[in-house]
């Protein structure tokens, strides 16, 4: 026989730097598991700070802060095993570490050792790495502590600790959301667990932080490499599973850290066994859309949002995205028609309004663009009507949109998608203009399925808005393809050049005409000076605009 353990996994959304209610969080969280007679409590990776601090970090105050709440943290753990993530600092270095915590105190700390600088991720710009992969003894059990990158390393700390005797690893993350990465997370985790022969319990965090969202989908994985149980995606759980350690990670290590020399044992009430089942991709990313605007409002402080809508698929995904994400009471809709907006387009705002039963306003802008026409007249003389005329109804567009921010508090949604913002269509301080861009990293062939996959829960959008022609209706007969390349083309295209980084030469090959593709690719380069200036958005491919792709604005490279 082995020992039987009770991990509790506390899947919670955190808020950075917010010490004191992530801490009041998680006792709260100490006090559940222990109703149910947990060993064990795991918490993510630097919940007490909150993730990713980012430059908070250099305030030493805010580093302070965290560790003193640590050890006000660590007086709710009692009987109960504690593992929960904070910024350490020692000799002038700061640390992502680990801390384990038993009986009202820090025993142990482990320190992250593999410290990820790519995509969004920027931890050796504050941290220092951690050089040794200690394990944990806790009467006769003996278990490892690792912290998120420190598992996607096949010889990494989880080799180290299996090697010194530890059954059990523990490894906490804050691991962001992109679509497929659950896949890849779940593929990893299970690899580790075969090859250390250890159980993993894999804890990470939930909730929106600015673009990034944390799915959760906890787990723990057997020593055989079969996922026991999983959390649900984007909700916060305590998760329990019960265990039986082998007798042969019951060996106390020579080096282990003492964590306890004996673990209190308690009668333990019978359990739910749960393993949530992983969402459909489409579904998946719609939560996570609309978890990461529930927690953008809330968290910043806002209640209400306003949405400028056109008639078109792009605002209407993200008004029922907004609905779904915070009720229907809490969104408003603007349609601002022009001398080109088509009565389709007015009706079909409406019905979406009505259908998803949000405050619609109509804000005819046609009069103040007729004065900005007459006040330019003299000035445009002898020019050709182009672009410019398109672009200044926009910006009336995004005045009134402000302006309603202003007025009422509310945050403005902007209805951008991938696609355009990848290209440049979209009007500086026009459609661009507003707090957060909701579908900023969703291709327009995303966008679609998306708008499917929403009315299939319930028809809010009208089938019209789905199925005709994309348009700004800036001029007379507008159609998105004047300008751009049929969108499952273009999709494809911004996939290999942005997200895969392949060249000119790489794409052609994968069956692109060469015109197409420069055409592109130019767009896309020519564009970042607007991409610096858009609001931020929620990430769900892996390489999503600002902190993922990092490109200078003034470029003379070509490929």
């Amino acid at each position: 026989m082995g020992k039987h353990i009770r991990i509790a996994i506390a899947q919670i959304n955190l808020t950075v730097g917010d010490i004191d209610g992530n801490v009041k969080k998680m006792e709260e969280y100490v006090q559940k598991a222990r109703t149910l007679a947990a060993d064990i409590v795991v918490f993510p990776e630097l919940a007490i700070p909150g993730y990713p601090p980012e430059d908070l970090l250099h305030k030493e105050r805010f580093v302070d802060d965290n560790i003193a709440a640590l050890k006000k943290f660590a007086k709710s753990a009692e009987d109960i095993l504690v593992v929960a993530g904070f910024a350490d600092k020692r000799a002038g270095d700061i640390f992502n570490s680990a801390a384990v915590i038993y009986k009202g105190h820090v025993k142990g700390i482990y320190d992250k050792v593999f410290l990820p600088n790519y995509g969004v991720f920027d931890e050796r710009r504050y941290f220092k790495p951690g050089q040794e992969a200690s394990v944990f003894r806790a009467g006769d059990m003996t278990f490892g502590v690792n912290i998120c990158e420190d598992i996607w390393h096949k010889g990494g700390p989880t080799k180290a600790q299996a090697a010194s005797g530890a059954r059990l690893i523990i490894n906490i993350n804050a691991s962001p959301y992109y679509a497929g990465k659950t896949r890849e997370r779940e593929d990893v985790v299970k690899e580790r667990a075969k090859d250390s022969g250890a159980f993993i319990v894999y804890a990470n965090l939930v909730g929106g932080q600015d673009e990034l969202v944390f799915d959760g989908q906890s787990m723990v994985v057997d020593n055989a490499g079969k996922v026991l149980c999983r959390a649900e995606a984007f909700k916060e759980e305590l998760l329990v599973a019960d265990i039986e350690l082998p007798e042969n990670g019951l060996k106390a290590a020579a080096k282990a850290i003492v964590v306890a020399d004996k673990m209190e044992t308690r009668t333990k009430p019978s359990a739910v066994k749960k393993d949530a089942k992983p969402l459909e991709p489409v579904a998946e990313v719609y939560q996570a859309l609309t978890a990461g605007l529930k927690d953008y409002v809330a968290k910043n402080g806002f209640k209400k949002v306003a949405i400028g809508l056109s008639g078109g698929i792009d605002s209407a995904l993200v008004a029922a995205i907004a609905v779904d994400a915070l009720g229907k009471e809490n969104v408003s809709g603007v349609f601002m028609p022009t001398r080109y907006s088509s009565e389709d387009s007015e009706i079909d705002a409406k019905a979406l309004a009505a259908n998803l039963g949000i405050n619609f306003m109509d804000i005819s802008i046609e009069h103040i663009f007729k004065i900005y026409l007459m006040t330019l007249e003299p000035h445009f003389a002898g020019k050709e009507r182009d672009i410019t005329e398109e672009n200044i109804q926009a910006r009336i567009r995004g005045n009134i949109m402000m302006a309603l921010s202003n007025k009422f508090g509310w945050l403005v949604l902007t209805t951008g998608n991938k696609s355009e913002m990848s290209t440049g269509y979209a009007t500086l301080y026009g459609d661009m203009a507003g707090g957060f861009a909701v579908i900023k990293d969703v291709p327009k062939t995303l966008v679609y399925k998306l708008a499917k996959y929403r009315n299939g829960i319930s028809k809010v959008i009208p089938d019209r808005i789905i199925t005709k022609a994309p348009t700004a209706e800036l001029r007379p007969d507008q159609k998105d393809q004047d300008t751009l390349p049929p969108y499952e083309t273009l999709d494809a295209i911004l996939k290999a050049y942005i997200e895969e980084d392949r060249d000119l030469k790489e794409i052609v090959a994968m069956g692109f005409n060469k015109e197409t593709v420069l055409k592109v690719s130019n767009m896309v380069d020519k564009s970042e000076y607007k991409r610096r200036q858009s609001p931020p958005g929620i990430k769900i491919t892996p390489k999503a605009f600002g902190r993922d792709r990092r490109m200078p604005i003034t470029n003379k490279y070509k490929q």
